[in-house]
């Protein structure tokens, strides 16, 4: 773990980050690794036949030294300005547009620049777009499902800050949400109004080790609730994927009185879901999202959810951008999520 984690109350710097930074060339990497500086061009690029010690011992010079390659040798047409590469999972998910107005306020504030690509849901496609993108810019910015270790041929020396990845790491800088609070703090309202009968929609783990799972049990053990893991049921991040987990929740449990929803789009589902059964909310069932999407104003009720400041947590990421190309590697930035009490509780 990379040190004292930091919190979203503590401030972004407003200079340019890398200006004062004097840039370490491949030369200085071959000499530092002793090796020619053929050897570190194949090792930083994956080219050629190269020793898989030689290219580890490369690739960590590298990485300590801060080796970023030359965008002005790769034809971009202003090497002069920070150029910042942001990997999302799905640009049609509310959450990510308003993420990356986060991530643009931020840079423009810096005079740097932004290249946007998307993995659309598709974990395969990360290590394909990190080395792609990765030559093209001087620092990344990614939500990633992959281990360092299983990053690491592929990101090569590049500064990379992790987003919400829900795993610790010595290598690259983070920005976290601190996911079992924002479950704690749903439960205990929804005990808070009386429910005993709580179930949860969850999603697939991607690579969070199962903390909404954790945490729903473990807040319904201190409270000694009458559930158990069978009260939480697995479905798509989609509105048809939280109307039929809804559906599959009920029938299996039919006197549940609340539901807990791994995101607002899956709650906006499962209230869609609940009107066509005749199921009255939060008269006969509370609802409680999770990511304060704006479209959940537009609701009648609107959703009680654990909000999440997005655009917050792209000024976070390009803080820990900031930070990287300063030739620190920070502690992790942790953002909380708030409880909005509206009317579906």
């Amino acid at each position: 773990m990379a040190g004292q984690r930091e919190t979203e109350e503590q401030p972004g710097r407003d200079s340019l980050g890398a200006g004062t930074v004097k840039r370490v060339t491949l030369r200085d990497v071959a000499k530092a690794a002793g090796v020619s500086h053929q050897t570190v061009s194949r090792a930083i690029n994956g080219k050629g036949e190269i020793d898989p010690e030689t290219r580890r011992r490369v690739l960590d010079v590298a990485r300590r030294l801060r080796y970023q390659p030359s965008r002005f040798a790769r034809g971009l047409v202003r090497p002069e300005v920070v150029t910042v590469g942001l990997i999302v999972p799905d640009v049609v998910n509310p959450f990510f547009p308003e993420f990356m107005a986060g991530v643009f306020a931020a840079a423009d504030q810096r005079g740097w620049q932004v290249l946007v690509a998307s993995t659309e849901n598709t974990p395969p496609r990360e290590l394909a777009l990190l080395r792609s993108l990765g030559r093209q810019v001087d620092a990344l910015v990614s939500y990633l499902s992959h281990s360092d270790a299983q990053l690491e041929p592929y990101v090569a020396s590049v500064p990379l800050v992790i987003v919400d990845r829900g795993m610790d790491s010595s290598t690259y800088a983070l920005v976290e949400v601190d996911t079992a609070a924002g479950i704690r703090a749903g439960m205990r309202h929804l005990i808070d109004q009386g429910h005993r009968r709580i179930g949860m929609i969850d999603c697939a783990p991607i690579c969070d080790p199962f903390v909404r799972r954790r945490v729903f049990a473990e807040v319904a053990e201190e409270h000694a609730l009458p559930i158990d893991d069978h009260w939480r049921i697995v479905g798509e991040q989609t509105l048809d994927g939280g109307a039929a987990a809804f559906e599959a929740l009920h029938a299996a449990h039919p006197d549940l009185t609340a539901v807990f929803a791994f995101n607002d789009l899956v709650a906006i589902g499962a209230l869609r879901a609940a009107r066509r059964l005749g199921i009255r909310v939060p008269d006969d069932c509370a609802l409680v999202g999770y990511d304060g999407l704006s479209v959940t104003d537009l609701l009648d009720p609107p959703l009680t959810t654990l909000y999440l400041d997005k655009r917050r947590l792209g000024e976070m990421a390009v803080h820990q951008v900031d930070r990287l190309l300063a030739g620190e590697l920070p502690p992790p930035a942790v953002l909380t999520p708030r409880l909005n009490v509206r009317g579906t509780t």
